[in-house]
């Protein structure tokens, strides 16, 4: 099942350090398979209010998410992010290409039954 490494980054600082992170992140990647789905703007908000930029990317499974942001590769890099743009960052499993919405809203309805 594939995963995802979500981030939502608000406020950016332009700085050196950010280049070199872009520079290097790939290779911290590579060994784990990861590959970018989306980099950041342009955005169109459609709903609602979305400030600041979105990064996706995609791995083969979250093991394989989780020992990405684990690794010593990765964590070397990381402040360069971290000390200078906020957001937040999270690992997560995605859906398989089977994927039906229906079965979802079967088994929230049997649950909901089951709670009352």
């Amino acid at each position: 099942m594939p995963a995802y490494g979500f981030a939502h980054l608000r406020s950016r600082r332009q700085h050196p350090e950010i280049l070199e992170y872009l520079e290097r992140i790939q290779a911290t990647l590579d060994p784990f398979q990861g590959r970018f789905v989306i980099h950041g703007p342009p955005t169109e908000v459609v709903e609602g209010n979305w400030p600041g930029s979105m990064v996706l990317i995609e791995f083969p499974d979250l093991a394989r998410a989780r020992a990405w942001y684990a690794s010593p590769e990765y964590q070397r890099i990381l402040r360069l992010r971290t000390d200078h743009i906020e957001g937040d960052v999270l690992l997560i499993e995605g859906v398989g290409p089977a994927y039906d919405p229906r079965e979802r809203a079967e088994k929230l309805r049997a649950q909901a039954e089951t709670d009352v």
